[in-house]
């Protein structure tokens, strides 16, 4: 079962994610995960005109379509405050603006992720930040863990999960 992190474990998993070359990517998948609870072939799916509206301000909501979520089920997911922002940084980290078609995150051959390639990537940044038992799920539990917390109907929870 995948480990579910403090919130202290879940700053350093980003401090290390976020070094690098690869830095600003690297947190932003980490983000989509947490912060959204989006799954890995979810988030390797992801492009920019799934999170930016015709006149580029981040959306409030995004839109899964069924081919790419578990189950074969569109769902909408919410984006918070914290990760409209976190997208705004993302974005303007890249070289270039984006385009509505292009990926959101894409490997160092400008190529798409796999979502077992992700996992991979995930599992290395858990090892690197010493938290056993980490996985590509960690955050999808981290945000269910949080909004059980914080006293969000078990039905609006069974939504996302």
């Amino acid at each position: 079962m995948a480990r579910v992190p403090t919130e202290a474990e879940f700053k350093r998993l980003v401090t290390v994610a976020s070094q690098g070359r690869y830095g600003p990517r690297n947190r932003m998948t980490l983000m989509l995960s947490y912060l959204a609870g989006l799954r890995v072939g979810e988030i390797a799916s992801l492009r920019w005109g799934d999170l930016l509206e015709n006149e580029g301000k981040v959306r409030e909501q995004l839109r899964l379509s069924a081919a790419v979520t578990k189950g074969g089920h569109a769902r909408v997911v919410f984006l918070s405050a914290r990760l409209r922002k976190e997208v705004e940084q993302y974005r303007g980290s890249l070289a270039q603006p984006p385009a509505p078609l292009h990926l959101v995150l894409v490997t160092q051959k400008r190529s798409t992720f796999s979502a077992n390639t992700l996992c991979q990537l995930m599992r290395g940044w858990y090892d690197l930040a010493g938290l056993e038992g980490g996985s590509s799920h960690s955050g999808r539990r981290w945000l269910i863990t949080r909004l059980a917390h914080a006293g969000i109907s078990p039905k609006a929870m069974m939504m996302l999960a």
